[in-house]
This record gives C-alpha cells, structure tokens and sequence, in this order.
C-alpha cells in the first residue's frame, strides 16, 4: 500500500522520458527530452525554451526541470525540453553556437515541428529570461494555441516584435517576479504597453531565478491554470512512486 509523501524540491514524479534529437531547418543536432504521462494522453503540452546559456541556462534549469518531474504525473501535460544552439547539459550538448535569439528560432521551430509529428495536443511555449525572447520573437505561429513568459527581460525582443503580438490569435501572459533583476513589474507594465493583449501578472516576494519551493509550486500552479483553464491546484502529496533526485 502506498503511503503519501510529500512533493519536494527533488521529487521525481513517474513519467514516459524519452531522450530527444532535433533537427533544424539549419542542419544542427539538438539534444532534449520530452516526458509524458506514464498512461495518459495529454491534455496539453508545454515546449520550454530554457534561460540565458551564456549565463548557465539550459534545459535542466530548475524550474524546467521540476515542471518535467512533476507536471505530467500531477496534470497530464506534457512537457518538452532541450538544449539551444551550443548549449550542454547532462543530457548531452547541441550542435552549433549561441546566436542572441536570432538562430535560436530554428531550434524553436524544430521543436514545435517534433510535437505536432507526434500528434500533441495544445501546444503552449513556455520561455524563461532569455527563453522569453525567443519566443516573443519566433513563436507567434500555428498552431502554438499560447506562450508564458517566465522573468521576461526584454534583452533581445524589439517593440516592434512585442506589438505583433497585438494582433496574434495567441494567448501570451507574462509572469514577472516582485524583485525581478532586469525587468520589475512596474518596467514590465510599461514596455509591454504596446502590446495590451498581453497579460503581466506580478508574483509577490519572487525572485528573477524563482529559487525557493514555494516559488516553485506558486508558479507551476499558475501554469496549469493557465494551459488547462478549470484545473484543481496541484497536490502537495503524492501515493504513488517517486524518486528522490540527487546530484551526489
């Protein structure tokens, strides 16, 4: 009989982990993984576009990783990692160099491409710090149904681009930390004006790196909500069985 267990910061929820490699419409090899609910069909699936590689991002980023550990198991959705241009992981490293989100709308593309061969339902982009970027700039396309923005830092993204979004089909919400390093909510509010369809939700006392269980669990609560309107919250407790994640 299982017992219930609390979910962690290291908890490995059960999933279907399927090693990925993409190809781009530019020749290069990208490493990823796509985790899927061990019986399920999803009911939506989330690409996620990882943080700033020059910087450390990758698709083992926390918050990518834990939304992979968990989120098919918690709420059938698919979850759909990989590694930009140039970027390593332990998954293994993809081919090419880091292009300041201009080649890094191929890598999106071969991605999305991946998910609709694979007959995925609801596609949503989900991009953090630099992620946010690509997406703002390359993921306005079929038949992406919305994207999330997590700690969008508006380094790489014109005004221009952000005002496409304007007249896009596309649900786009951006979830901006409290004491965010680059963008704070009130700059947010201001540079994404220009594009009012899109939705900025301050998250109190967060932080741009979203360090911290609660943080955590307040954002992967958000997204569900946000991808499959209705849901519960996730629970706190899991019975079945889990594995705990270690780096020893």
């Amino acid at each position: 009989m299982n017992t219930e267990s609390e979910i962690t910061a290291n908890s490995v929820l059960p999933a279907r982990r399927l090693p990925l490699r993409l190809q781009t419409s530019d020749g290069l090899r990208l490493v990823g993984e796509l985790a899927l609910p061990q019986e399920a069909t999803p009911k939506a699936t989330i690409i996620c576009v990882h943080p700033l590689p020059t910087h450390g991002g990758m698709m083992d980023s926390h918050v990518l990783r834990k939304m992979a550990w968990r989120l098919p198991a918690l709420a059938d959705i698919a979850v759909l990692r990989f590694n930009t241009r140039g970027t390593s992981s332990d998954a293994g490293s993809s081919e090419g160099a880091f292009d300041e989100a201009r080649g890094e709308g191929r890598d999106l593309r071969a991605a999305i491409h991946y998910a609709v061969g694979q007959e995925l339902a609801n596609i949503w982009l989900l991009g953090w710090s630099f992620g946010t970027d690509v997406v703002l700039k390359h993921g306005d396309i079929e038949p992406v149904r919305g994207a999330l923005l997590l700690s969008p830092p508006l380094r790489f993204t014109t005004a221009e681009e952000l005002r496409a979004w304007q007249d896009s089909p596309r649900e786009v919400v951006a979830f901006v930390p409290e004491y965010d390093d680059f963008l704070p909510p009130d700059e947010a509010i201001e540079a994404f004006a220009v594009a009012p369809r899109i939705k900025v939700v301050p998250v109190p006392e967060a932080k741009h790196l979203w360090v911290g269980e609660r943080f955590v669990a307040d954002l992967l609560n958000r997204i569900v909500a946000q991808v499959l309107p209705g849901s519960p919250p996730l629970p706190a407790t899991w019975s079945g069985p889990m594995e705990r994640w270690s780096d020893l």
